[in-house]
């Protein structure tokens, strides 16, 4: 299995959010499970922080720089993903989380989100009630 983070779960591991379900943790920090943080997540957190609808505690630099270190690859997004959204049905209308199921179902990745819409596209998502 291979996991594409949704933005939210990537802020609630790394600023230590309750809302962060054990298991997904220890998934995020397992080294055997490869991770991935799409850059359009990246740009979705820079977009919010700078309208001052998100705050890092860290910064936006140092939590780019902590991502790397839990060993989070980068995913960057492609003229193939690009297509994808275009076709995917508006379940979602929101413009990150589009790009995010595109590429997961591009990449063959599992998504690890607590958004119930992801549940209406054709991604495979993560069971984080699961016991591991």
């Amino acid at each position: 299995m291979i996991v594409l983070l949704d933005t939210h779960y990537l802020i609630w591991t790394l600023e230590g959010d309750p809302r962060l379900n054990t298991n997904a943790l220890s998934l995020v920090k397992d080294p055997s499970i490869p991770i991935h943080i799409s850059i359009a997540s990246y740009w979705e957190i820079a977009i919010k922080m700078s309208l001052d609808k998100l705050r890092i505690r860290s910064g936006f630099e140092t939590f780019i720089d902590r991502t790397r270190e839990l060993g989070i690859s980068e995913l960057p997004i492609t003229t193939e993903h690009v297509r994808l959204v275009k076709n995917l049905p508006l379940h979602h209308r929101d413009p990150f989380d589009r790009m995010l199921i595109a590429q997961a179902q591009h990449e063959g990745m599992h998504l690890l989100t607590a958004d119930p819409y992801f549940k209406l596209y054709d991604v495979p998502l993560v069971d984080i009630w699961a016991k591991r």
